[in-house]
């Protein structure tokens, strides 16, 4: 199977984003025969979850989603109109909200990191893997 990508162009919108790709994300993932229950599927869905809202709370919103399925894999890329990297910020503590986006990328994809828009318009992209599931 060779690579195959979706795109949702989302031009930095905020209100409903998140939902709206999770939603795009659930029915690729169901059109690529990703099991709908697995832990692979799940930790999909909550680290774009985690991605978009980093870039609707630190970013301006996203620009664009887009997913890239490849046999063993699922890349996301979450592209934004802010050039600063992402970096951790403090938690305020376990149990208090904001903090721990980031953390989760490290923690369930097989990786992460982001690069400079390849666009011309500024911005960065900031892109995890996840493992697919078991055939």
């Amino acid at each position: 199977m060779a690579e195959q990508t979706r795109r949702l162009v989302l031009g930095g919108a905020t209100t409903g984003v998140v939902t709206r790709c999770r939603d795009f994300t659930r029915r690729a993932l169901d059109d690529w025969l990703w099991p709908p229950h697995a832990e692979e599927t799940e930790d999909a869905l909550l680290l774009v979850s985690e991605a978009v809202t980093n870039a609707c709370l630190h970013a301006g919103g996203p620009r664009e989603l887009v997913l890239r399925h490849a046999p063993g894999r699922l890349r996301v890329e979450v592209s934004d109109g802010n050039p600063e990297p992402p970096s951790p910020r403090p938690a305020s503590g376990r149990s208090r909200p904001g903090g721990h986006g980031l953390v989760l990328l490290g923690r369930l994809a097989k990786g992460w990191g982001w690069e400079p828009s390849a666009d011309g318009r500024g911005g960065k992209t900031v892109w995890l893997e996840v493992a697919a599931p078991e055939a």
